[in-house]
């Protein structure tokens, strides 16, 4: 195995490490949210807005800076992120922005209130914060956390098992993960984020791409 195959080999494996350390961390923050309060979903228990989403990461994780509403300094500007395609990012979507204590930044996105058929929230995930490679995938992901407390990839409408709740669709199965995979991760779309985290969770936190 030559050098820049090792390289790469141990970037794409401390990308998977930190990002599995995010997500455990969000996982036992959003239980213990809901025993905190006595609550059987997320919603009951009052993450219902950007300010209580912003309360939350404040509440349960070790935030060492505060960008607010701001995504720089916290996260690079959204012209230096890129998809693997090679593509340049051009929306951004999260709302409020921090630097935990280990140098991750973490973003939130509410959404749950657009429409009860959807994710509460979305996590947005850079590995490194500022640091490169920026790139949507490697260092850059975006986890969607929905009302029964589980982390996944972006689950739509048309999975769900009935007709008012989106998160009965979760966790999402392998091929619906893929499709992501192939549809938005690797994509040349601008605008899209997910796929890159489902495959993550496929390929039990192994990064094969």
């Amino acid at each position: 195995m030559t050098v820049p195959t090792l390289m790469q080999n141990y970037q794409r494996k401390s990308y998977v490490t930190q990002l599995h350390k995010v997500y455990n961390i969000v996982q036992q923050a959003s239980v213990q949210y809901l025993t905190d309060r006595n609550a059987v979903n997320l919603r009951e228990a009052g993450l219902n807005s950007e300010d209580a989403a912003a309360n939350f990461i404040k509440q349960y994780f070790k935030v060492v800076q505060d960008c607010g509403t701001d995504q720089t300094p916290c996260f690079a500007a959204t012209a230096d992120y890129k998809k693997i395609a090679g593509v340049t990012i051009t929306k951004w979507y999260a709302k409020r922005h921090f630097v935990l204590a280990d140098g991750t930044a973490i973003a939130t996105y509410y959404i749950g209130g657009r429409t009860a058929e959807t994710h509460i929230l979305e996590v947005w995930v850079d590995t490194n914060g500022q640091k490169g490679p920026n790139i949507v995938g490697r260092d850059l992901f975006v986890m969607y956390l929905y009302n029964n407390g589980i982390l996944d990839d972006l689950a739509t409408k048309s999975e769900a098992d009935d007709d008012t709740e989106v998160s009965s669709s979760v966790p999402l199965s392998t091929d619906a993960r893929e499709k992501r995979f192939n549809n938005y991760c690797i994509s040349n779309s601008s605008t899209n984020y997910h796929g890159c985290f489902g495959k993550i969770l496929n390929d039990n936190w192994e990064m094969t791409y």
